[in-house]
């Protein structure tokens, strides 16, 4: 490639212009072609660069910090809407962001374990999660004594749903959903990914799994667990995760206390790091990546954390 003209030293500079007009001119030309050819280039290499933080349409919010995702509350005002039975699920509460300026929103679904109903077990989360950006429905199910399989179909009568027929369906993304359940709904979250494998996240609560391991999980998944919970004890959790294909995006946190229970009452142990989860998978918001990778920014009650660090969401798209 030729320098352009300001490049070349000095003695050079004198014999070019020493040099025939036309001689001149038409050294001038190509100088000005080989810049333009540069500057085509670089634009083209820009243009095939991954989409930053900024041309992400699907960010929603503020920039996090440490202190806002432990925060009980995002930035978002929410209302709540009950969702009759039928459907394919026995009814349930869908919770959203009431402000669409910034777009359509991910979602999640989210189930209780066994026996439990949403509005004792899950009906916390609600309205916290939908705070940060995502339209949530939890739901109870056809039987509280359903096992995983059957939770897990329930979790997707739920997003079909919410994304086809109800009353907020306009602010859904059908793109970019998930799912969430605990214990044996853990297991039904399990399954619904399964099944379902273009879903965006799965966060199983401390997953009972009594019909699949996660040898055939693709979606990413973090699985949350406590060291103390005697019911799926963290032996069972280590063997289920170590089930996980190598090439699926996964974490494991594990919480200092507990119970079985942690994820039954306000616990923001579980939602600082459901949060990002959810904000860097269905969102494609690589904000969040800080606070899990390459390893928890906030180790408040966690006494282990894996992870597959690092994380690369999906491409965006409109």
């Amino acid at each position: 490639m030729k320098r352009p003209i300001t490049d070349v030293p000095a003695r050079e500079r004198a014999a070019f212009g020493r040099a025939a007009p036309g001689m001149r001119r038409r050294a001038i030309t190509f100088a000005a072609s080989a810049v333009a050819a540069v500057a085509a280039l670089i634009a083209a290499l820009i243009a095939v660069q991954p989409a930053s933080a900024q041309d992400n349409p699907f960010e929603r919010g503020p920039d996090p910090t440490v202190e806002s995702v432990a925060a009980e509350a995002g930035t978002f005002e929410t209302e709540e809407v009950s969702v009759p039975t039928g459907h394919g699920f026995n009814g349930g509460v869908i919770y959203y962001p009431t402000d669409t300026s910034e777009g359509t929103f991910g979602a999640v679904a989210v189930v209780p374990g066994f026996t439990a109903s949403w509005e004792d077990e899950g009906a916390w989360m609600g309205h916290w999660l939908a705070s940060f950006g995502f339209v949530v429905i939890g739901i109870d199910t056809n039987s509280p004594q359903d096992f995983d399989t059957a939770r897990g179909d329930q979790l997707l009568a739920a997003l079909d749903y919410l994304t086809q027929e109800s009353e907020v369906q306009d602010r859904v993304d059908p793109e970019r959903l998930g799912v969430m359940g605990h214990s044996m709904g853990g297991g039904g979250a399990i399954y619904a990914a399964e099944q379902r494998p273009d879903l965006q996240a799965a966060i199983p609560l401390a997953p009972y799994s009594p019909s699949q391991d996660l040898s055939t999980l693709e979606v990413p998944t973090m699985i949350m667990g406590a060291v103390d919970d005697g019911t799926v004890t963290p032996d069972y959790l280590d063997t289920l995760y170590g089930t996980l294909p190598a090439e699926t995006e996964a974490a494991f946190v594990e919480l200092s206390s507990g119970g079985h229970g942690f994820p039954v009452w306000g616990n923001s142990e579980v939602t600082r790091r459901t949060i990002p989860w959810l904000k860097i998978w269905v969102d494609n918001d690589t904000r969040y990546t800080q606070f899990l990778c390459p390893e928890l920014a906030d180790t408040t009650g966690v006494s282990r954390y894996s992870s597959t660090c690092p994380y690369e969401p999906g491409a965006f798209t409109e």
